[in-house]
């Protein structure tokens, strides 16, 4: 009995507001349809993607070889019948890349019930709040009773067939189910989970986050470092040399920006700081480049089972000017620090302190990582 599952991924975004199609967040180490593809692929035996027109390509990329991608419809019912026209198991299950976390648990909990013989399954909760009917002047018309109200998830699964006869009616709705019923076919409803949580806002993706074990997991570090100009020395910075401004004395290459990025990944994971790994009693990093101590910093976070998940680097001097080469230093740390999100920014200090007066220059970072 093959099983096929369409995930649903071809929703713009827009109300998460992100200017990507929803189905392109990320989430933690993975975006939302690679994360409801991981889950579904240990139970069924084809996977289908109806993906927004002109990302075909960037999703087939992302989920890899043996997926097949389609192009999505103007609503969520036309893109599963794009689905269902390639779908070639007795069984299907239709899912949302919205609902990313929904587990393979509940995917084989919805198999087992239509090998039982159910023709639609759909896996739900209780509804714990007070509902309302309201009219269109924002009065309440009634108040169902909640006691049999319950909130529909995703995946549901169908006899194939039999959804493909309730999409013939070219109707449209909000869940498979739906069909079914209009089609007057019986859906039984299972017990859901919390984590199959619909992502439609940012303060979603937060709640998701909870339900990948991040909350305690999650890490953030403070780096800093500072040093005077010298005289004939050229200056790096970032990971970029700067030609024709003054460099600065220190053991390695004195890449202020680079050293507190170092510092602060060493503080979030406890691996110890800048000096203690690559200081002045160990002479294989004397001149070494600010570059090369940030990929060795990002392979010893790594290897301690970490994730990158921003670093924020502030330089303060009155010189170099940062703004005109941002995006290229942005480009180096991220390079460096295997593609993590960068942010570079720069201010002076009034005048006041070593930076103020030009005799050298520094730099303070944050970095934010989590257990992998």
């Amino acid at each position: 009995m093959s099983i096929s599952a369409i995930i649903a991924a071809a929703g713009s975004g827009e109300r998460f507001g992100a200017g990507i199609p929803k189905a392109l967040i990320q989430l933690a180490d993975r975006t939302l349809v690679q994360h409801a593809v991981s889950s579904l692929a240990p139970v069924v035996d084809q996977i289908i993607i109806t993906a927004p027109s002109g990302f075909e390509a960037q999703i087939s990329e992302l989920v890899g070889e043996g997926i097949i991608v389609v192009t999505g419809g103007a609503t969520r019912s036309a893109s599963v019948r794009n689905g269902l026209a390639v779908a070639t198991g007795e069984y299907v299950l239709v899912h949302d890349a919205a609902r990313a976390l929904a587990s393979t648990d509940v995917a084989s909990r919805v198999i087992a019930q239509l090998k039982a013989g159910a023709v639609a399954v759909v896996p739900a909760l209780d509804v714990v709040d007070t509902i309302k009917v309201v009219d269109k002047q924002g009065f309440v018309v009634s108040t169902p009773d909640r006691a049999s109200l319950v909130s529909i998830q995703t995946p549901q699964g169908f006899n194939t067939t039999a959804l493909r006869e309730a999409h013939a009616s070219q109707n449209e709705a909000t869940d498979d189910a739906a069909l079914i019923e209009a089609n007057g076919g019986a859906v039984k409803v299972i017990t859901g989970e919390e984590r199959a949580l619909k992502i439609t806002t940012p303060a979603d993706l937060n709640t998701a986050l909870s339900f990948l074990s991040l909350g305690s997991e999650i890490r953030t570090g403070i780096g800093t470092d500072a040093h005077a100009f010298g005289t004939g020395i050229p200056l790096w910075l970032a990971g970029l040399h700067w030609p024709g401004e003054e460099g600065v004395e220190g053991h390695s290459d004195g890449d202020v920006a680079a050293h507190a990025i170092c510092d602060a990944l060493f503080a979030a994971t406890q691996l110890g700081d800048l000096g203690s790994n690559f200081g002045t009693d160990r002479p294989e990093y004397a001149g070494a480049s600010g570059t090369r101590l940030m990929q060795e910093a990002y392979s010893m976070v790594t290897k301690a089972g970490f994730i990158i998940s921003n670093v924020a680097v502030q330089i303060i001097g009155n010189r170099p000017k940062i703004a005109q080469r941002r995006a290229e230093a942005i480009a180096a740390i991220s390079d460096a620090l295997g593609g993590a999100k960068i942010s570079v920014s720069a201010t002076t200090t009034d005048g006041m302190g070593l930076t103020g007066q030009g005799k050298g220059i520094a730099a303070i970072a944050t970095a934010l990582v989590y257990k992998q």
